[in-house]
């Protein structure tokens, strides 16, 4: 089954979150963390990632947290992919995930071209799919 991992699941719904509030307000890990029900250490982790990749700004001090530091109508869901896993795809069959030599069965697959085709459909919804439209 097609999943995006835990990871990619929970900043984007802190970017949500924060999208959804007004411009400039400061949110903290801990708060989205309670207010969702998600893991504080791995939103922490996620999020000096995305800050790392400029989606986010961190605050520092009593009053600190993280702020959005984008558009969030041109923030794709693929460009957090890539931010958060270093990839901008995410893969259905091993031999798009690895090489074709990875492949036990890759010269015998007779649905590898279809799958390839549901890859690329899948690649293109979460290339235009934006932030904004989660909300």
């Amino acid at each position: 089954m097609f999943q995006l991992s835990k990871r990619v699941e929970y900043g984007l719904i802190a970017l949500r979150h924060m999208a959804a509030s007004s411009r400039g307000s400061i949110h903290t890990t801990k708060d989205i963390a309670v207010k969702y029900h998600l893991p504080y250490d791995l939103l922490a982790k996620i999020m000096q990632k995305l800050a790392k990749k400029r989606f986010i700004v961190s605050h520092q001090g009593t009053h600190g947290g993280y702020t959005l530091n984008c558009d969030p109508s041109a923030v794709t869901i693929s460009l957090i992919i890539d931010a958060i896993e270093g990839t901008p795809s995410v893969k259905i069959i091993q031999c798009e995930a690895q090489t074709p030599e990875n492949c036990i069965i890759h010269s015998t697959c007779t649905i590898k071209d279809p799958l390839v085709k549901l890859q690329d459909n899948i690649n293109s919804v979460l290339a235009h799919l934006t932030v904004t439209q989660l909300i």
